[in-house]
C-alpha cells in the first residue's frame, strides 16, 4: 500500500501551471512543512514535503490556499529519476495529492498575520489567555504536555472530558 497522510503549513503560495494539451490541465506544485515529533540537536524542526495536485484540486489550491496556511493532504508517494546536465543521476520524491483539506479557519490564519506576508515557516503561536480559566480550574480538562508541540494543541486546550464522546 502506498498512502501518505500529512498535516503541515504551506511554505510558499502554490505554483500553478497548465499543461499544453488540447484541454489544458492545471498542475499545482507546493511544499508543506510538517513538525517533527523528535529531532536531534542542530536539525531543523520540520520535514519539508514536496507535493503536486492536478485538475480541479490544483485550481482550488490556486484560489484558496496561501503561504503559511495549515492543510492536510492524503496521497501517494512518487519517486522520479533523471540525469542532470552533468550526466549525474538524480532522484526526486513528491506526494501526488488525492485529497486536500483546510485544517484551520480563515480567521485563525489571518489573525496570525500570515495573509501572504513574507518570511519562512514558523510554528503557530499559542495564546496564553485562551483556556487559562478552564485549564487551572479543573483537573479533568485535557492539558497538552509542555514538551510536545503539535498542530492540535490549540484545539485540545479547551476540551473538557465531559465533551468527549468516549
Amino acid at each position: 500500500m502506498n498512502k501518505v497522510i500529512a498535516i503541515g503549513r504551506l511554505t510558499r503560495d502554490p505554483d500553478i501551471r497548465y499543461s499544453s494539451a488540447a484541454e489544458p490541465l492545471a498542475i499545482a506544485r507546493y511544499s508543506i512543512a510538517c513538525n517533527k515529533r523528535f529531532k536531534r540537536e542542530g536539525e531543523p524542526d520540520a520535514e519539508f514535503i514536496n507535493c503536486v495536485s492536478f485538475g480541479k484540486q490544483a485550481e482550488f489550491m490556486e484560489k484558496y490556499f496561501k503561504k503559511g496556511m495549515q492543510i492536510a493532504i492524503v496521497g501517494r508517494l512518487q519517486t522520479k529519476s533523471y540525469e542532470d546536465k552533468d550526466g549525474i543521476k538524480r532522484f526526486s520524491t513528491e506526494v501526488v495529492v488525492d485529497e486536500q483539506e483546510f485544517t484551520e479557519s480563515k480567521a485563525s490564519f489571518e489573525s496570525r498575520g500570515q495573509g501572504g506576508s513574507g518570511g519562512s515557516y514558523s510554528s503557530p503561536k499559542q495564546s496564553g489567555s485562551s483556556g487559562s480559566s478552564s485549564s487551572s480550574s479543573s483537573s479533568s480538562s485535557y492539558h497538552q504536555p509542555p514538551h510536545q508541540e503539535d498542530s492540535f494543541s490549540s484545539i485540545l486546550q479547551d476540551i473538557n472530558e465531559d465533551d468527549l464522546p468516549f
